[in-house]
């Protein structure tokens, strides 16, 4: 069988992200970026169900600017075989992710499509669930647990607690955080995956229209919380809570 992961390039979670002074976007000049980490449990996730001998190969893909191949790079020192970078500077939201992810699924033909939940940098959580209509494969959405057979079962946390599903394969799996724990990446596999397969796709070939359907009118940094203040007596804290909160 083979699996399809999708990984995305997103600035690193310990960095503490800005917003640019006129309001347009996020500041990405000079920030560390990385693997988005949903999508590094997915690729760890990919590479435990090929040595557990239920997969034959993994294809990671990313879509987006030039710098992607250093995340599909990742992947590839992670345990993927190979990998395919769909290549544009145009902005790309979910659905048009979810779009060109089709294109490439149907181009591939894999058992399993494999991506994180959400991404931390926009998290829209819509990916997943789009691109499985776009197939039309059923889906198992927040993942801890997944196994794999001639179908996938997949454990989810729900309000209530466990939901356990039962898919036909081809299906599309999106990993939560509680499904494993990535491994770290030694130095001769990242050489080694220097050498691995890297392809180059333009959305062109695929033939998929990426027209931003949602426009962003601004974007503005949280305001800063006020100090506290301590009260003496719990008839202050009331009075407080009632005339200046505002919240009795």
């Amino acid at each position: 069988m083979k699996v399809l992961v999708a990984v995305k390039r997103v600035v690193d979670y310990n960095v503490q992200v800005r917003v640019k002074s006129d309001g347009s976007d996020v500041d990405i000049a000079n920030v560390k970026m990385s693997m988005n980490p949903f999508d590094e449990i997915a690729v760890e996730e990919a590479v435990r169900l090929k040595e557990a001998g239920k997969v034959a190969e993994i294809v990671a893909v990313s879509l987006g600017v030039k710098q992607c191949e250093e995340t599909l790079r990742t992947a590839l020192a992670m345990g993927a075989d190979r990998a395919v970078h769909v290549e544009t500077d145009a902005e790309l939201q979910p659905l048009a992710v979810a779009k060109l992810l089709a294109a490439v699924a149907r181009r591939e033909q894999p058992g399993l499509l494999l991506l994180g939940k959400q991404a931390i940098d926009d998290d829209a959580n819509q990916t997943g669930q789009m691109v499985s209509a776009l197939l039309g494969w059923g889906l198992g959405s927040a993942a801890s647990r997944v196994e794999l057979s001639d179908s996938v079962t997949v454990t989810r946390e729900v309000d209530g607690g466990a939901q356990t599903v039962k898919l036909t394969l081809p299906a599309v799996v999106t990993a939560d955080l509680r499904l494993n724990e990535p491994r770290f990446v030694k130095l001769p596999n990242i050489m080694a995956a220097k050498k691995k397969p890297l392809e180059k796709l333009t959305v062109a070939e695929l033939g998929v229209d990426i027209a931003p359907r949602l426009k962003t009118l601004k974007l503005a940094e949280p305001s800063p919380r006020k100090a506290g203040i301590k009260v003496a007596t719990a008839a202050e804290l009331v009075a407080k809570l009632k005339n200046e909160a505002k919240v009795l």
